[in-house]
């Protein structure tokens, strides 16, 4: 019973530790990538013009939409440079975000008035060395020029523009290491673009099916543009998530299997020792039918009195991490391990237990018996 329970309770422990990390990766990506993402199949950047805007917006569980720039530049602050993705974005996409949670510097806006502000991720501003507070040197962003030049004077090659630093955001090194996010308009200035986008980004109410929304805009929009969810976005990771939990939880049910071992032996062992009292029940009307379904009812019961008893140790040490943080995390957004209890692995795990005492009481009881009580 112990080791059934013992087995029990590390399912509960290490499926919601792997729940708890799955969902705050999705919170993670879901506070940059949109519900839905709209580029073009074929080139890089297209024009709104032919964009329906008005139906996008009238389908039912949209609620954002954002046009959105990006492209690779230079950046410099004083002595220091960096290359980084800069993104060009409206302020449905702040809205739309969960960044506001995520600045830890300054604030996220994209303008001050009539000057535009950026919002750079954690590692831009440690490999710039850059400060939100009394600055006024501002950053300097180089841009490939669309124009042709000439070899012999190269700074034409380049577009340069300054802004001013508003706000520091961290999500991950993934975003904090390549994206600037700063005004639609700025970015298309030192670009040379008029009505151009790399994207557009869609946010939908949070009880919206981003998959029939994003069926309804493929079919508004035709073949000519890819409609992707923040799902396919992101598709390798999450399904490695997936993947991850479901090859850990096969292993536990291996060691789960080995402890039923011990079950077998204490069904068999158990039913030796009641050879007397099985004689009195055969004296009393019972076959050996009615024997096998009494010991077999007692093997699940160890097997299903255990599981329960490890599935509410493992439910209170969740409870405890959940509530009390006890095991800390270091230098990522959150400051404890993130748990999340789901009722389906509880469900699962039980079953799980209650099939696999069934046929570890099974088979001693269908051998022992036969051999012991004739």
């Amino acid at each position: 019973m112990i080791g059934i329970g013992v087995g029990a309770m590390a399912m509960v422990v290490v499926m919601s530790l792997f729940n708890g990390i799955q969902g705050l990766v999705e919170d993670l990506y879901s506070s940059f990538d949109p519900a839905i993402k709209i580029t073009v199949a074929e080139g890089k950047t297209f024009s709104v013009v032919d964009i329906p805007k008005a139906k996008i917006l009238s389908i039912e569980g949209v609620e954002f939409y954002s046009e959105s720039l990006e492209e690779t530049v230079l950046l410099k602050h004083r002595d220091k440079q960096s290359v980084a993705t800069i993104k060009g974005v409206e302020q449905d996409f702040l809205d739309m975000s969960g960044l506001d949670s995520l600045t830890v510097e300054g604030e996220l806006k994209l303008n001050d008035g009539d000057i535009p502000l950026a919002v750079v991720g954690y590692g831009i501003k440690y490999q710039l060395g850059l400060y939100i507070e009394g600055n006024y040197t501002g950053i300097q962003v180089y841009a490939p020029s669309r124009e042709k030049y000439s070899s012999t004077n190269p700074e034409k090659a380049f577009t340069k523009m300054n802004i001013m630093p508003g706000g520091v955001f961290t999500i991950n090194p993934d975003f904090d290491e390549k994206y600037i996010l700063v005004p639609l308009s700025f970015t298309r200035k030192i670009l040379n673009y008029e009505d151009e986008v790399s994207s557009i980004e869609i946010g939908t109410k949070e009880d919206a099916e981003a998959d029939e929304i994003k069926q309804e805009i493929q079919d508004l929009l035709g073949d000519e543009y890819l409609v992707r969810t923040r799902y396919e976005l992101n598709e390798i990771i999450f399904k490695t998530n997936n993947t991850e939990k479901w090859i850990t939880f096969l292993i536990l049910i291996f060691i789960l299997v080995i402890a039923m071992f011990n079950l077998v032996s204490a069904v068999a062992m158990i039913i030796m020792d009641k050879k007397k009292d099985v004689y009195t029940l055969k004296s009393l009307g019972a076959n050996g039918q009615h024997i096998r379904r009494i010991f077999l009812i007692e093997g699940i019961l160890i097997s299903l009195i255990g599981g329960l008893c490890g599935m509410a140790i493992g439910y209170l040490l969740c409870f405890i991490q959940e509530v009390f943080g006890v095991l800390k995390l270091e230098g990522i957004v959150v400051d404890q391990y993130p748990v999340l209890m789901k009722w389906q692995d509880f469900v699962m795990i039980l079953s799980t237990v209650v099939l696999i005492g069934i046929l570890a009481s099974w088979f001693p009881v269908q051998i022992v018996v036969k051999k012991y009580m004739k």
